[in-house]
């Protein structure tokens, strides 16, 4: 197993194809190192996207975790970003995500959080979780307790309509790709006043539509509904729902470092502060925020190096080129 967990352990979280990579043994494992990692006692939510070899992994995992004497709060299938809004929310120690985000069907994996949501990767604890799972020096104790919470996204949802006030009517086409954001997203925008054209809209683990993945080429279909059904703006949604790439009303794909440009114009109106960008943006970023106003900021490539210096640095909003916000 020592080979096989050197392979799934990637520089953000794990990932591996399904059966061959990771199976629900090495599920077991990685939840026991993870548990080991964090206090006996403490709480973690975990959560799943879409894919068919979720349900067994989390279970898997949930398993592991609750035998070093963790505590488990499963939030089922549900966007990433939801999952990290659990975190807080339900005020847990940590969580663990199942998804492989963008891979194809046959991958999975797991994404780690401490409390607040504060992601792990290599050089910030992900490499001790690692440490544990190979040396195998498990802490174990009387087993945790594990809870159902059915109304995760409920809560996000209300939160969201909470804060937000759409002006004007508007017309959205939504590629949710049979992802985690499948019902989610276009029910959301309708509860807000949104005029919504769904594409792809429900949930399946084999992604049939097309890859899990927002690119030119997978979402041409919401291209062509935006500019014939006189959209206002097309997102489209990868696996988990933590990436979304934005389409114009001309059917032209936004970058996302442009993306961020627009909504740090809103964001600076109200609430002047930082702009955190990865180093992959154009220099227009940079020009762009300090002429409304804001103090631009670099991190380095990756989303848990991106929202911890986000949260180290109180910025008002965060972005990357791939689409993370």
């Amino acid at each position: 197993m020592t080979d096989t967990i050197e392979r799934v352990f990637r520089a953000y979280d794990v990932r591996g194809i399904y059966g061959k990579d990771l199976t629900e043994e090495v599920a077991e494992v990685i939840g026991k190192a993870f548990g080991t990692y964090l206090e006996e006692g403490e709480t973690i939510i975990v959560g799943r996207d879409v894919r068919l070899s979720g349900e067994p992994l989390q279970k898997a995992l949930m398993e592991g975790i609750r035998s070093t004497g963790c505590n488990v709060i499963d939030v089922g299938v549900l966007p990433t970003p939801i999952f990290y809004f659990s975190i807080i929310h339900y005020e847990a120690d940590g969580g663990v995500m199942v998804t492989a985000s963008h891979n194809p069907a046959e991958w999975n994996g797991f994404k780690f959080c401490l409390e607040k949501g504060v992601m792990l990767a290599e050089g910030l604890g992900l490499e001790k979780v690692k440490e544990i799972a190979l040396t195998k020096r498990f802490r174990s104790g009387g087993k945790g307790r594990v809870e159902r919470r059915e109304d995760a996204v409920k809560v996000y949802s209300d939160f969201i309509l909470g804060k937000i006030n759409v002006e004007r009517r508007l017309k959205v086409a939504i590629d949710a790709g049979n992802g985690a954001c499948s019902g989610v997203a276009s029910r959301l925008f309708k509860k807000a006043g949104v005029d919504v054209i769904a594409l792809n809209d429900e949930p399946d683990g084999r992604f049939p539509a097309h890859k899990p993945e927002p690119t030119e080429e997978t979402l041409r279909d919401l291209v062509k509904v935006v500019v014939e059904e006189e959209a206002d703006f097309g997102i489209g949604y990868d696996g988990d729902g933590d990436r979304a790439v934005f389409i114009d009303d001309q059917g032209r794909t936004i970058p996302g470092d442009i993306a961020l440009i627009i909504m740090a114009r809103h964001y600076l109106k109200d609430k002047p502060g930082t702009v955190v960008y990865d180093v992959s943006c154009s220099m227009a970023v940079e020009e762009a925020i300090r002429e409304m106003g804001g103090r631009p900021l670099v991190s380095r490539v990756g989303r848990a190096y991106l929202t911890n210096t986000i949260r180290r640095e109180n910025a008002v909003l965060g972005g990357e080129l791939s689409g993370h916000l």
